[in-house]
């Protein structure tokens, strides 16, 4: 009897050649063989007649063969056989290419059951290498049949032999790892069903409940692991904070914070004076003020003798971040630094040493934080900018350069107000939902190439007026894969280099080394490019107040979220800003997903709307977060199995906080091996 961890290479029909195709698609053992899910399904349940066949849509047709297989030799390398099969209704003829074996499989007068894409014509009808049994074995027909995504050595066959023999092979080994009650209460099937019916469904109806079963499931460990991940912060002792009266600091700022980053600021304090180290998340929408509720901690950690390490994705991005935390602490007395990858040998060392020996308060920097050559005199406080940027393991790398260090990831994704605290369930949460007040909404439409002049006129205008423009663009350069009315970067620059030969147009890209993307935008942010063109390597960028318009060519090839990040680019200063979204899209679904940015500068309204529109995906970045990839369920059409997942993982933990309990051993080793990223905290 095999076990779920049982190597691929024994399961009955599979051996060593098999395995190492299999191995492909991420399938060595058996564990992996039953949870690679079919990505469709086709329904053979029902036959046609010949005379009822529609070219292009696949049928089954149970049909005789009439006549002898012709077997015709068309080149070396190339045979084809051809036949004709018949019903009462009329003829069809067949042809397979390669499979002269055929020529003494199929014989003439008996039925089979042919699956395949109809062609020809409705008065002669085709079909080309069908998928055939004899009449009556069901094994391929007269059943709903999965289909799986392939790879090179791979086959549907293969695949659904293999996933048969599995099957048949753990009778015994396929434990309901949820606990009964929780089971019954949401009225869900058994794993051995709901394993069986992915597969190989019976009905519809038993296809519909493993999928419930198995979402549900997937959900259920995510909230579990998570909430456990959580709680397992309970158990360690973090720095405490003394409370600091931080008055001086909001007076001495040029502006009034909004209410959404007193709210920030007031749960960041709180965190700080409790017994466990601060685990949390400022989300907040483009623009919305992040950097100065990061500066608020900065002052708390510094005036509680600890060092603040704040690392941000681009070197540029660490200027403006030094710039801004420079202006707003040092007349605090507060020592800040930078530390990045292109800063000379003499000044790296200098700032190491400073870091060392407790000269710096705060250093910002790049991944260069987190090199081994780096050490802190007293470090705790962690900060990360644009955390989605950044892997686990690079977070974690930095957190270990202290002694439980206080963590804050700071992310201006907008994730749907529903789902983050799923999503983000190992991490206190603080939503930042305001703008700073004055600053204008930014003017949003969409065009199509028919309003190309008008386009550059306004162009003309804005920066005849002082202002400079930023144009996306999907692509780098014109390559023969990608279709040629996208535009690239690299073309398209050019074309509106000719086209205003008196101004001073930049292009940038994901393909440059960073020293010369962080030149090109340093120089476009000091006024010195009127109009940058860039992929969406622009989208965690700089601030330049200075720049009015936005133009994103072939807006519909991106996605809201994404969209949106770009347009937080502009509307950074006083000044009125446009956002252009040039599209010749004649699809209604396109159209209706740019009508929502067009319609709404709401990051959350938007962030819902664009999971709606194309569901998750790796929307939250689960890579990127050490969390589990989720195969079935979906988090963004179905809130009521992402909230009742949610609240049966409390239950449980509410009766066992750490999976102790002897039934509950299978659940804690599912959540273990499923959150392996996060450095074994299950264990």
């Amino acid at each position: 009897m095999a076990t779920l961890n049982t190597d691929i290479r024994y399961i009955k029909g599979v051996g060593e050649a098999r395995a190492k195709s299999l191995a492909k698609l991420g399938i060595t053992d058996l564990r992996s063989l039953l949870s690679y899910f079919p990505r469709a399904y086709d329904d053979r349940r029902s036959y046609k007649k010949i005379a009822g066949l529609i070219p292009g849509e696949n049928a089954c047709v149970c049909a005789v063969i009439a006549g002898e297989p012709r077997l015709s030799r068309i080149r070396k390398g190339l045979d084809l056989i051809k036949l004709r099969a018949v019903d009462e209704t009329g003829a069809l003829e067949l042809t397979y290419f390669n499979q002269s074996y055929l020529k003494n499989t199929l014989h003439t007068g008996d039925a089979y059951v042919f699956f395949g894409r109809a062609e020809g014509t409705p008065s002669r009808p085709q079909m080309t290498n069908p998928l055939f049994e004899r009449e009556g074995a069901h094994q391929i027909t007269g059943r709903i049949m999965p289909i799986y995504p392939l790879t090179a050595g791979v086959s549907q066959s293969m695949l659904c032999k293999a996933v048969e023999q599995g099957l048949a092979a753990c009778v015994d080994e396929l434990p309901d790892i949820l606990p009964e009650d929780v089971r019954l209460a949401y009225q869900l099937c058994h794993t051995r069903f709901a394993y069986e019916n992915i597969h190989f469904p019976t009905d519809d109806e038993a296809l519909s409940a493993a999928r419930r079963r198995l979402a549900f499931e997937e959900l259920f460990l995510l909230a579990l692991g998570l909430k456990l991940l959580r709680e397992r912060r309970t158990f360690v002792a973090g720095k405490q904070c003394k409370k600091v009266d931080l008055s001086p600091f909001f007076t001495s700022l040029p502006f009034s914070l909004t209410g959404a980053q007193r709210r920030a600021i007031g749960d960041i304090a709180r965190d700080l004076t409790g017994q466990r180290p601060m685990n949390r998340l400022v989300q907040g929408d483009v623009g919305s003020g992040k950097t100065v509720v990061a500066a608020a901690l900065c002052a708390l950690a510094a005036q509680n003798g600890w060092q603040a390490a704040f690392m941000a994705p681009t070197e540029i991005l660490t200027e403006q971040h030094e710039h801004t935390l420079r202006t707003l602490l040092e007349p605090f007395g507060i020592r800040v630094g930078r530390l990045t990858g292109a800063m000379s040998a003499r000044q790296k060392r200098e700032v190491k040493q400073a870091l060392a020996g407790g000269q710096l308060d705060v250093v910002v920097g790049t991944h260069a934080l987190i090199s081994d050559s780096v050490t802190f005199f007293r470090l705790g406080l962690v900060i990360t900018d644009e955390q989605h940027r950044f892997g686990v393991e690079q977070r974690a790398a930095l957190v270990r350069k202290g002694e439980q260090p206080h963590t804050l990831v700071m992310s201006a994704t907008p994730i749907p107000r529903t789902l983050a605290l799923l999503v983000y369930g190992d991490l206190d949460v603080s939503i930042i939902d305001e703008l700073p007040p004055g600053r204008q909404p930014v003017q949003t439409v969409c065009v199509d190439e028919r309003y190309r002049a008008r386009l550059n006129a306004f162009i003309d205008k804005l920066i005849g007026e002082g202002r400079q423009v930023f144009v996306v663009c999907p692509k780098v350069e014109d390559t023969d894969d990608i279709p040629s009315e996208l535009k690239s970067a690299e073309e398209h620059a050019q074309v509106l280099q000719r086209t205003f030969p008196q101004h001073r147009v930049a292009c940038i890209h994901g393909r440059m080394k960073a020293k010369d993307k962080d030149a090109c935008m340093a120089a476009f942010a000091a006024g010195e490019t009127d109009i940058l063109v860039s992929t969406t390597v622009i989208e965690v960028g700089v601030d330049v107040p200075n720049a009015a318009l936005m133009i994103i060519e072939n807006a519909e090839r991106f996605g809201l979220s994404q969209l949106h990040q770009l347009r937080g680019r502009i509307g950074r200063g006083p000044f009125q800003s446009y956002c252009v979204l040039v599209s010749d899209t004649r699809t209604e679904e396109s159209r209706a997903r740019l009508k929502v940015l067009c319609d709404t500068a709401d990051g959350f309204q938007i962030a819902e709307a664009d999971l709606r529109q194309r569901g998750p995906g790796d929307f939250f970045g689960n890579r990127q977060h050490g969390l589990p990839v989720l195969h079935i369920a979906d988090l963004g059409t179905n809130m009521t199995a992402v909230n009742d997942a949610r609240d049966a993982a409390r239950a449980v933990l509410a009766a066992d906080p750490t999976l102790c309990a002897p039934e509950h051993a299978a659940l804690r080793a599912q959540c273990a091996r499923l959150f392996a990223a996060n450095d074994g905290h299950f264990n």
